[in-house]
């Protein structure tokens, strides 16, 4: 799986989740801040990554949308306001957990949403 960081969380979690081995971007990094989050959603769905922010209400409010208008994306990833972002080795490290237990999902994970924590 790959996956798009939204500007709510600190790039350098991009950073070391790429050390553990995601494939990993940041909206810091490829110059999107500032893109709205259906715009960021799009994006993420046109590279086929999974979308992780902390941006839940929105997020949760776009998939149902983007199911019923049959607009596919590959899947959101919240992350739990339990990892803070002035942590970001532990929220990289939760990442890496909830990779290798969901690897399974691949390309076949649209429209999920899921909740990252400890």
């Amino acid at each position: 799986m790959r996956y798009l960081l939204d500007e709510d969380l600190s790039p350098r979690i991009a950073t070391i989740s790429r050390s553990l081995s995601l494939d990993i971007e940041s909206v810091h990094e490829i110059g999107r801040c500032g893109f709205s989050d259906r715009e960021q959603l799009r994006f993420a769905a046109q590279e086929r990554r999974v979308m992780v922010t902390r941006n839940r209400d929105d997020f949760i409010s776009l998939t149902v949308e983007f199911f019923q208008s049959g607009e596919a994306h590959f899947g959101v990833l919240l992350v739990s306001r339990r990892l803070p972002n002035r942590n970001p080795e532990a929220i990289a490290h939760a990442m890496k957990r909830w990779h290798d237990r969901h690897a399974e999902l691949g390309s076949e994970g649209r429209y999920f949403i899921d909740f990252l924590s400890r």
